[in-house]
């Protein structure tokens, strides 16, 4: 299994995270863009479900995502637009969250790169403020990015 994600804070506003996944870039990338494998990962904690998954892969695309847990009675959602897509190498959005903090937008550069057989894959989450970037923080963000990490890991393994 590969290591826990690296988070580092790179300023004020900027949260970088990095994680490497033990599959070919392409691999990697399709399951970030396709909407019946982002379903499969991007979950976060157990008991979480994610009942809508849109995705519009073009620049001015939007997607949304809305997750919830029965067992909680808890829902929440996230916006965002494509700024610019380099298909296997590059997704940068302007996203925000519905329903939930933190408020604000955060343009988020997520980026793919080989690593042999591997690929890592960088997110630099910048937020409008340094109170915004710390609000993120505190809601357990980076846990939550670890745990779906780790659900992907399983799907690619499945051959995704």
């Amino acid at each position: 299994m590969p290591a826990p994600a690296e988070v580092s804070l790179i300023n004020d506003t900027q949260i970088q995270v990095v994680r490497d996944f033990e599959a070919p870039r392409s691999v990697v990338y399709m399951a970030f863009v396709t909407p019946a494998l982002v379903r499969r990962w991007l979950l976060g904690p157990p008991g979480w479900t994610m009942p809508l998954c849109d995705i519009d892969l073009r620049v001015g695309g939007k997607y949304h995502y809305r997750w919830e847990s029965r067992e909680k009675d808890q829902a929440f959602g996230l916006w965002g637009t494509f700024d610019a897509i380099e298909p296997e190498r590059r997704l940068l959005s302007r996203e925000s969250f519905e329903d939930t903090e933190p408020t604000g937008e955060a343009r988020v550069d997520t980026l793919f790169t080989d690593r042999g057989a591997a690929t890592r894959v960088t997110y630099i989450i910048t937020a409008e403020s340094r109170e915004a970037r710390d609000a993120a923080l505190a809601t357990g963000m980076t846990d939550g990015m670890e745990m779906s990490f780790k659900q992907l890991d399983t799907v690619l393994a499945e051959g995704a």
